[in-house]
């Protein structure tokens, strides 16, 4: 019998991959196309959806030939992509009514601060922070689930990011979109599902579990679409909502390259990497260091609330049985790398930092704080900004480099102490992926500074790894949990080897740095 292969659809903001995967999760091809972003206007981010389908099917169909491969080799396709982009678009003749606006736009940002200086809202913030600041104080408080919503009401917003605020802009700003919406006529979805409904020629709108839980729009304490999320932005307002399966599942078959291709996992991409780095276990931790650092903790059969404003999300859905996990975002990681090339010109390339980092024996006192834009967690800080200090005479370009990766180690500490004290569980170990995680000298100075063991698969690309498992699960390509630990690779285990003291002294002299970067603009 041939052997067959799973194919991975991988979607990000700024390009489109296509992966195939044998059993041992060998690469058979893969192929990759950079998608324009659109900016109108300071501080709006498009993408045109049709181009972004285009695009997919351009690198599915390279993927093939570099492989020598046709549709009918392909046991099942997965589909991983950037969360919370979202647009609209008609029922009946596919036609997008907009652009779709991504994660980063904040034309809303105007309209969401409105709504969070409601009474509604100040009144739910009131009563939510003094249940927090009783929760700080014993852990009982915050296990029950009338607390858990309590301690997220205290800080919780809406922000432009979400896609409840982008469709409301669609419906008030595109002609006839309100009266088409009102009719049935529109369909809201995410790039997901955008992709699903045009694979499927229609047949198939839906999302999964992790992509909703992403959009601002659904509580994954309540298992629903919001109404609290919802009401402020006047939604559903007669869209049609996806509908909503299991990461790996069913999501029709797609016929676009040939033969028939069952689509049997739809997942966001933070909770590919947490599956593909095999983080199954309640407490185990994956740290994806990209542009920015998403550090993702699996909190097993229930959802956490954060004191530390760190966000509750589904982790996905397999076979009726839901994992949630909590996440902690750190905005400047590989791109504090970007600026020290583009910037500052001191390294003509990222993958020099490693040795020149590697070269010298300390800082010599020196700090980075590189919040460019201001802090993300557990700080939230939006006045906070970039800051060096410890400069001396003696100060090289070396030990500015080096300052600049131990930042991001720093930060993690930060998410990672915060994420343990919010759900009481001791993390022992991270999985580390993302393109940065090739940095040996940040990934030995993770292990250090955090005192645990760092794992580095050999497969960094987790993302389109994990959403190769969930489809390969539903077609009973490989069982899970079992076939997932025994094939996945790891290229190199980082342990700490620095001296507690040490240890305890460079983390305080980080702590004075942050304070001095806080509160600055």
């Amino acid at each position: 019998m041939k052997d067959k292969y799973i194919l991975v659809n991988d979607v990000g903001t700024t390009g489109t991959r296509a992966v195939i995967f044998d059993h041992e999760t060998n690469v058979i091809a893969e192929s990759y196309e950079e998608i324009p972003q659109v900016f109108p206007k300071p501080g709006w981010t498009e993408q045109n959806p049709v181009e972004i389908f285009e695009s997919c099917v351009r690198v599915i169909k390279l993927a093939l030939q570099q492989a020598k491969l046709e549709a009918a080799d392909i046991e099942a396709m997965g589909i991983a992509t950037q969360r919370a982009t979202s647009l609209l678009w008609d029922a009946k003749t596919g036609e997008p009514l907009y652009n779709a606006i991504t994660w980063q736009d904040t034309r809303m940002s105007d309209a969401c601060e409105k709504i969070n200086k409601s009474m509604f809202f100040k009144l739910l913030h009131i009563a939510g922070g003094g249940y927090q600041r009783a929760a700080k104080l014993s852990r009982g408080l915050r296990q029950n689930l009338v607390g858990k919503l309590l301690i997220t009401a205290a800080h919780f917003t809406v922000t432009p990011a979400q896609s409840s605020a982008h469709a409301r802009w669609i419906l008030d700003n595109v002609e006839g979109a309100k009266a088409r919406a009102q009719k049935g006529d529109i369909l809201f979805g995410t790039i997901d599902s955008w992709l699903v409904w045009n694979y499927t020629r229609g047949a198939v709108h839906a999302t999964d579990f992790s992509n909703v839980s992403a959009t601002g729009m659904y509580d994954p304490f309540g298992m629903r679409w919001s109404p609290l999320l919802l009401k402020p932005f006047g939604l559903p307002g007669g869209l049609k909502l996806p509908e909503i399966r299991e990461t790996s599942g069913d999501f029709g078959t797609t016929e676009v390259f040939g033969a028939p291709i069952p689509i049997k996992s739809v997942v966001a991409d933070q909770q590919a990497a947490l599956f593909g780095e095999a983080c199954f276990e309640s407490g185990s931790v994956k740290c994806t260091n990209g542009t920015g650092t998403f550090i993702d903790m699996n909190t097993g059969d229930a959802p956490m609330a954060s004191i530390h404003k760190m966000t509750p999300m589904i982790a996905w859905k397999i076979r009726g049985k839901t994992t949630y996990m909590i996440e902690g975002l750190i905005s400047s990681a590989g791109s504090s790398i970007q600026w020290l090339r583009d910037n500052l010109g001191i390294i003509s390339d990222a993958s020099e930092s490693d040795a020149l980092a590697q070269s010298c024996a300390d800082c010599g006192g020196v700090y980075v704080v590189p919040a460019f834009g201001g802090l993300t967690a557990p700080y939230w800080d939006p006045y906070a900004r970039g800051t060096v200090i410890g400069l001396t005479r003696a100060t090289s370009k070396e030990q500015i480099i080096r300052a600049t990766l131990e930042s991001i180690a720093y930060q993690c500490k930060d998410v990672i102490e915060a994420m343990e004290k919010d759900t009481g569980i001791e993390v022992s170990s991270i999985k580390a992926d993302g393109g940065a995680s090739q940095n040996d000298f940040l990934m030995q100075f993770s292990a250090d500074i955090l005192n645990i063991e760092v794992e580095r698969p050999r497969m960094l690309e987790a993302t389109a790894l994990g959403a190769a498992y969930f489809a390969g699960i539903a077609s009973d390509y490989w069982q899970y949990p079992d076939d997932i630990v025994k094939i996945r690779r790891i290229d190199r285990k980082f342990v700490p080897e620095m001296d507690e003291s040490i240890r305890t002294t460079l983390y305080a002299g980080w702590k004075r740095a942050v304070e001095r970067a806080c509160h600055w603009a």
